[in-house]
């Protein structure tokens, strides 16, 4: 009997997923291969970075669009994990009519369609900005809309929930959504469509047994459509106003607005280094002090556009440094650079950024997960990042489920 998942981890990053699934149990997730590669920069920090502590697995720095379908044809992938980014899925008709439908080249997305479709992985876990529900702006929900008929044109079901990592036990306010797709044919999907698919949203489904939510939906914010058969069609005229969580089972969507149960965040202040192990020069000087004072102090300036339009830019104001009784913002890419976005912190009246261990800290990294690399490249790469103590409460899940599965089938195949 299989005792493991054959994981491949795409858009590794400094490896977010991997840590979370080793935390929830390094034997059974077994990743097998990962990817990550930054385009037009010489030094592959994030690269160096997973390969330093994941010499195990093959770790490859290529353009994954070079990547053979051979490749992953041959590796009986289980799952295939990872953080892509949010880009514009408009799709057209190939030329070639027999071609069907082609997605805009560079658009990471359609390689993990080809990933998926070459290799049918039972399950696969993907993150991204809480905003892919609601691009583009001049046409409410196309995308995601593309990305679900996508997976049910390849046989998954798919949930996803909008999560707010704070809600479930860490010190970051950090909105993500995230994708979990499962093959339509495995018992856990027979199981699941014998329900109904509230119950699914609010009880039963991965996301609400593994981030429990009230039973009660958020102001009825409750809806329900069908995605039209031909993808073409939803990129030229389909639109829909997606909820933070949802469902979808051969096209047909279920979204709603849940809401966390007894949310429990942990303050900023309880990641915080000891103030004798942080180093001089992440304390602002009087010349930064007042920098950031201005920055995060409320703002009205007269501005004039480039058509020479004049108009007021208008910006409210914000606590002079972060509270350390309450979890951290969002870490941006820009963190530790002197930005209104970067958080500032006093510690025995003293004023300083986060440190890159700490930052590392707010995405459940271990200390000095990015020391590989230069201190601006930390914060990066962190801001980059997604909260891995999450990644560990669906690794259980999905232990759970592929426990069940195994059962289902040993079952099935048993003689009468």
């Amino acid at each position: 009997m299989k005792n493991n998942l054959k994981v491949v981890e795409l858009f590794a990053g400094v490896g977010g997923f991997r840590v979370g699934l080793e935390r929830a149990d390094k034997y059974f997730f077994n990743t097998v291969w990962a990817n990550q590669w930054e385009p037009s920069k010489k030094a592959q920090d994030a690269f160096d970075c997973y390969n330093a502590h994941f010499p195990s697995s093959v770790n490859c720095n290529d353009d994954i669009a070079k990547v053979s379908n051979k490749t992953f044809e041959d590796m009986n992938i289980d799952l295939v994990v990872g953080g892509f980014p949010c880009q514009d899925y408009s799709v057209a008709r190939s030329l070639s009519k027999e071609k069907g439908i082609e997605g805009k080249k560079g658009v990471l997305f359609w390689e993990i369609k080809r990933i998926v479709e070459v290799s049918h992985p039972k399950y696969i876990l993907l993150e991204n900005v809480d905003r892919l529900l609601k691009s583009p702006s001049k046409q409410r929900g196309r995308d995601f809309s593309i990305m679900l008929a996508t997976f049910r044109d390849l046989g998954y079901i798919v949930e996803w929930r909008v999560i707010n990592a704070a809600d479930y036990g860490t010190a970051q306010r950090r909105r993500r959504i995230f994708i979990f797709a499962y093959d339509k044919s495995l018992a856990f999907a027979e199981r699941q469509m014998k329900k109904s698919t509230t119950e699914i949203l609010l009880k039963d489904g991965f996301f609400a047994s593994t981030f429990p939510v009230n039973e009660e939906i958020y102001r009825g914010r409750d809806e329900q459509v069908e995605l039209p058969q031909d993808i073409l069609e939803i990129s030229d005229e389909f639109s829909f106003g997606y909820h933070p969580s949802g469902i979808m089972i051969d096209g047909n969507v279920h979204t709603m607005h849940t809401e966390a149960m007894n949310p429990q965040a942990i303050p900023l202040g309880d990641i915080l280094q000891d103030e004798s192990e942080v180093d001089e020069k992440f304390y602002l000087n009087e010349s930064q002090i007042e920098k950031f004072a201005y920055l995060r102090g409320p703002k009205r300036i007269e501005r004039t556009s480039q058509d020479g339009h004049s108009y007021i830019f208008s910006e409210g104001g914000m606590s002079p440094t972060d509270l350390l009784e309450l979890p951290g913002r969002t870490m941006l890419t820009s963190e530790g650079t002197t930005n209104r976005s970067t958080h500032i912190v006093e510690v025995n009246g003293r004023k300083r950024f986060l440190t890159p261990i700490e930052c590392e800290r707010l995405n459940g990294f271990p200390d000095n997960w990015t020391a590989t690399m230069g201190d601006r490249m930390r914060y990066f790469c962190m801001g980059n990042a997604l909260v891995t103590h999450l990644i560990e409460k669906m690794g259980h899940t999905i232990k759970k489920i592929e426990a069940e599965e195994t059962n289902d089938i040993a079952q099935i195949s048993m003689p009468l």
